[in-house]
């Protein structure tokens, strides 16, 4: 079982182009930065929103087809939207909530089958009160509840924990991973938080200012992100213009005034070099890549210390160079107002 997703939709000056492919039984992040258009996918695959042109396919179902002329209604399609919102009906208890969406069922399997999602999602306490008697995560759970009364054979979530506090967002991400792992079906996760989609998605799809890049994995993302785009919403603090240099395997950084050794073969189209923070290091004797820096910004994070550099060779009002150490790396430098900084040649990423 697997969704297949081409579609192409103008919202006024903004363009989107999607193409992607989210297996059966696994969890496909849909990663991006605000307004690049991933809820904007999760409706047109819904039905919500009609693409200008493009193909849906659902385990060899059409969905959608410009061409052919298809497109069915969201009550046809099968597949479960989790709003950011909920949007839960106020008016009804949460067990009516979830067995409205039963009613071809007869009374008896109706009422079994709410109370098998009422314990599924931990809410045999909850089923006599209504949406604002909830807790954010309960509300989360009984719109789940209600999304898997209809049967969907694909499940859409879109940022489903936004809204919610740090701890209460951890524990029902492990909830949501149990059911994930049991569910059959393709799902798509939109977040714009790598560390959730790290955890819970073993592929995933950038989506930038509209437009997809080709499905890879985390590992894959993080290796080589190829896009300035890709890069930054990986977590790399540091990307900067690039250009060849004067000879194969060199690269320049004129805003720094370095010329560094790469491991990665130029390509048409590089624009720009991308440096995780956490692969700049204090060189080690003789390290190639190696160059003094300044030290003009320090700040601690919870389990690690951000040092901002200033390569010496570097412009005034360059884009500073930016550093992670465990903390007790940092304090053992004997000099942390200025150090050799190094990066090793394959650590370098050629960005478009």
């Amino acid at each position: 079982m697997a969704l297949t997703v081409w579609i192409q939709k103008r919202y006024g000056d903004f363009r989107l182009d999607v193409d992607l492919t989210a297996e059966g039984g696994e969890a496909l992040a849909l990663l991006g930065a605000s307004g690049c258009g991933k809820s904007a996918t999760l409706r047109c695959i819904a039905g919500v929103d009609k693409p200008d042109r493009g193909r849906i396919e659902l385990d060899g179902r059409v969905l959608f087809d410009s061409g052919a002329g298809v497109d069915l209604p969201p009550q046809e399609r099968r597949v479960g939207l989790l709003f950011q919102s909920c949007a839960l009906f106020p008016h009804m208890t949460v067990e009516r909530n979830i067995s409205v969406c039963l009613g071809r069922l007869d009374k008896q399997k109706r009422q079994g089958r709410t109370a098998e999602l009422l314990a599924l999602l931990h809410l045999e306490g909850q089923a006599a009160l209504y949406p604002r008697q909830l807790s954010g995560g309960q509300q989360q759970r009984a719109a789940l509840a209600r999304i898997l009364a209809a049967e969907p054979r694909a499940l859409l979530l879109d940022e489903p924990f936004s809204a919610l506090d740090s701890f209460l967002k951890w524990q029902l991400e492990q909830e949501l991973r149990e059911l994930l792992a049991r569910f059959p079906g393709p799902a798509i996760w939109v977040s714009h938080d790598r560390g959730e989609v790290r955890r819970n998605c073993p592929r995933v799809c950038v989506l930038d200012a509209g437009r997809s890049a080709p499905v890879t994995d985390m590992a894959g993302l993080m290796r080589d992100p190829g896009t300035v785009g890709a890069a930054r919403l990986s977590g790399c603090k540091n990307c900067v213009p690039v250009r060849p240099g004067p000879a194969p395997g060199l690269v320049e950084i004129p805003d720094w005034g370095l010329t560094l050794q790469s491991s990665a073969p130029w390509r048409e189209g590089v624009a720009a070099l991308g440096l995780r923070a956490s692969a700049v290091h204090p060189a080690e004797p003789e390290e190639a890549n190696a160059f003094p820096c300044r030290v003009v910004q320090v700040v601690e994070d919870v389990s690690a210390v951000l040092i901002a550099l200033r390569p010496e060779t570097a412009s005034p009002d360059s884009p500073l160079l930016w550093m992670e150490l465990p903390e007790k790396a940092w304090e053992a430098l004997p000099d942390r107002t200025r150090l050799l900084a190094a990066v090793r040649p394959e650590d370098l990423m050629l960005l478009e």
